[in-house]
Parts: structure tokens; C-alpha cells; sequence
């Protein structure tokens, strides 16, 4: 079993949303420990939030699942039922299909870091609850659009 070296792992900051959505990423830092690993079946992240950050924008994913652990600091979850606070060793899931926005967002004074566990498929779609916002992947391209199927301009 080959050993990540997870310290010398590139940080990736960056964010697929159309403007302005993907404000709410700016200081949240995710080190790819799947794509080290070369995984294909699932993703997981490392994600630091930054106080004031969050991990996404409300959203649900038709057919992957989702899954987070609190290793470091306070997140709040946020979803359609109100809003509930994780700490080191708590966890939530997310299933597929389940039409119930989330989201993580930092609103601590410190840092927070989250391992993101979740299913990857080459032809997705995701919901966003909050906005008129939707995103289809096929072949691992997100597209991103409006309810309606307008699509956003490219970025």
C-alpha cells in the first residue's frame, strides 16, 4: 500500500461555481488525498476552511454520496432542516438522491479541517437549493446552468 506523503500534496483553492457563487469558497483549501492515491471510484479530500468559508453552496447530488469527518476546529452544517454544529469526531452523510441541501461554512475564529469522502461517477448531476443553479457532469466536465437549463458563461 503505497504511503501519501500528504505534506508535500499541491493545495487546490480553486472553484468550478460561476461568478459570484464561488465567493463562498474563497479560504477553503483542499489537498486531493484520492487523486494522490489514484482512486477512481471515490474521491477524498483533506478540505481546511478558512473562518468565514464554507465547503459549497447548498447543493444535492442525484446519484453520489457524501460523507465528512471533523478532524480539527467547528463547521456548521447547513440543510434544509436548520443548521447543526460539527466538531472533531463528529461525522454526517449525505445520500444520493436525497433532495436535502448542505453545506459546511466556517463561522468560528479558526480554522477547521474536514475529510471529505464521496462517490465519483463520469455522468452526475447536482442541485443546488438556494439558487438558480444546477450542474451536470459527464466524462468528470462540470457543466454549470440555471434551472431551467440556461447555461452560465464559461469561466
Amino acid at each position: 500500500m503505497p504511503k501519501i506523503d500528504v505534506a508535500s500534496l499541491p493545495e487546490d483553492t480553486t472553484c468550478g461555481y460561476p461568478a459570484p457563487f464561488h465567493e463562498i469558497a474563497r479560504g477553503r483549501v483542499r489537498k486531493r488525498l484520492g487523486n494522490a492515491g489514484g482512486l477512481t471510484q471515490f474521491g477524498v479530500n483533506l478540505c481546511r476552511l478558512e473562518p468565514g468559508s464554507g465547503s459549497s453552496q447548498r447543493h444535492w447530488h442525484e446519484s453520489e454520496d457524501e460523507f465528512v469527518y471533523v478532524l480539527e476546529g467547528e463547521v456548521v452544517l447547513v440543510e434544509d432542516e436548520g443548521e447543526t454544529v460539527l466538531k472533531p469526531g463528529d461525522a454526517a452523510t449525505f445520500k444520493a438522491g436525497v433532495a436535502n441541501g448542505h453545506q459546511l461554512i466556517n463561522r468560528s475564529d479558526r480554522d477547521a479541517l474536514v475529510l471529505e469522502v464521496g462517490t465519483r461517477t463520469a455522468i452526475s448531476a447536482a442541485h443546488y437549493s438556494d439558487l438558480d443553479m444546477k450542474v451536470a457532469r459527464v466524462n468528470g466536465v462540470d457543466t454549470f446552468m440555471r434551472r431551467d437549463g440556461t447555461p452560465y458563461p464559461q469561466q
